[in-house]
């Protein structure tokens, strides 16, 4: 049997939603002080939106993570507003993933870009953190 990872193919799309909420906005997470979709929302929205789009073709005990990030946020979203975020897995290099990701809300596209993800294994990633949190 093949391993899950060989379904991963360009083309995969995954997406992911919020309704803006007041956590989400610029104030209260420290970016700025409108009450809006604050961009680290919008790239957590988008990361996840990619994770989504592979998560349930990887192999038991592996993961990605993400690695890169070149994004454009261009349109401010009020609180209320639905904002749906979609990613697509553009190539595939080795072990690293890159998609088109973009962010609309209801009215109109407000962010998008590029984004990669690194497949790992959880167990060779917890003992590089253990290796760390060891360090004098």
């Amino acid at each position: 049997m093949k391993n899950k990872e060989t379904r991963l193919k360009p083309g995969l799309t995954g997406s992911a939603e919020i309704t803006v909420a007041n956590q989400h906005t610029a104030a209260a997470m420290g970016s700025g002080h409108l009450q809006v979709l604050a961009t680290p929302a919008m790239i957590v929205l988008m990361e996840a939106a990619a994770q989504n789009a592979v998560d349930g073709l990887l192999s038991a005990g592996q993961q990605t993570v993400g690695t890169h990030l070149d994004v454009s946020h261009h349109g401010a979203t009020p609180v209320g507003m639905r904002v749906v975020a979609k990613a697509e897995l553009i190539a595939i290099d080795g072990r690293i993933l890159s998609f088109r990701i973009i962010a609309h809300d209801d009215k109109e596209l407000i962010g998008e870009g590029s984004h990669q993800r690194t497949m790992s294994s959880v167990a060779s990633f917890n003992r590089l953190l253990r290796k760390k949190i060891e360090r004098p």
